[in-house]
């Protein structure tokens, strides 16, 4: 078996939501770039976390056993059974229909083992405390959130019981639909704080970005469906949930004037981009885009780019 071995203390989650059904892995160590090593995903075909001292051959090969038609816990079972450093792995994999298979080597260094819920599975190793796994279980199991939210919920828990008995250094989660026919690079959530003092809040910020964007790009779609009044309250809610995505603002404003769904579209995609962008350094260079992207077409009403820019003050 192809085989890269790391120490790698971590805690983690593998989870199918039961609604949804995305498959997810979230992640965290004291250890650089995490989330090159321990996340494997594919849509509609499963999720899975490989860690202690890692075997990455896990990843490539359990998601090709996954797509075979073989259970995620025959998976477990398949790939422990061939791999000589066993008692040194941690390993779990949820997979499309939702059934879970984990395992924890005997040797992993303690406090170390792993909790099967519905759906579900959180492993840890290296930790300080014996309590961290029950934490990670109550918490994913209480929370009310999406998929990302669960997740989260989960290693936030982690480490309030103080985690990698070393510290923090890197996390990670990723988010796949349950659709087979997508593309493997296509997801839902990819982010990954490589190095940082306190990777779970700088991945919560971007789990908020992440999410702000697909609120806006649905805000878009119903735009496109004719329904305007649905898209700005989206768009509404997507800015309030990440202020800082400025760019979300600028072509929310964009496909409002353009699309010009109701009289007042120009004065309020001006609102927009001035609330967002105003005191930006670049706010001129912004401005000017405006201009570069009737040039090129992708403002299509004639005269939509010199009505907005007469609403900023700008023509």
């Amino acid at each position: 078996m192809i085989e890269y071995t790391q120490i790698l203390s971590t805690y983690s989650i593998v989870a199918q939501d039961p609604d949804t059904k995305q498959l997810g892995v979230a992640v965290q160590t004291h250890q650089i770039s995490v989330g090159r090593m321990v996340p494997f995903l594919l849509p509609g075909i499963g999720a899975i976390a490989t860690q202690s001292l890692v075997n990455i051959g896990f990843g490539a090969m359990g998601l090709t056993m996954l797509r075979e038609g073989v259970a995620a816990p025959d998976v477990v079972n398949g790939l422990i059974a061939m791999d000589k450093g066993r008692n040194y792995r941690q390993l779990a994999i949820v997979d499309t229909n939702g059934k879970v298979g984990a395992y924890t080597g005997g040797d992993c260094i303690p406090y170390a083992g792993h909790h099967i819920g519905a759906g579900y599975s959180v492993q840890a190793n290296m930790m300080t405390n014996d309590t961290v796994i029950q934490a990670m279980s109550n918490a994913y199991e209480r929370s009310s959130e999406d998929l990302a939210g669960r997740m989260m919920a989960a290693l936030y828990a982690a480490q309030e019981h103080d985690g990698d008995i070393r510290g923090m250094q890197s996390a990670a989660l990723m988010i796949v639909e349950n659709d087979m026919s997508l593309p493997s690079w296509e997801s839902l959530y990819d982010l990954r704080v490589d190095e940082a003092d306190f990777p779970l809040d700088e991945l919560q910020r971007l789990v908020f970005f992440q999410r702000s964007q697909h609120m806006s790009t649905h805000g878009h779609d119903l735009l496109n469906a004719g329904d305007a009044d649905a898209a700005l309250r989206q768009w509404k809610h997507a800015r309030e949930l990440a202020p800082e995505n400025k760019e979300m603002a600028f072509w929310q404003a964009i496909a409002l004037a353009d699309k010009k769904p109701m009289a007042n579209a120009v004065s309020v995609a001006a609102r927009i981009m001035q609330q967002a962008l105003q005191d930006d350094e670049r706010y001129l260079k912004w401005v000017d885009l405006i201009h570069r992207l009737e040039q090129v077409g992708l403002i299509e009403r004639k005269g939509a780019a010199r009505e907005l820019l007469v609403e900023l003050g700008q023509a």
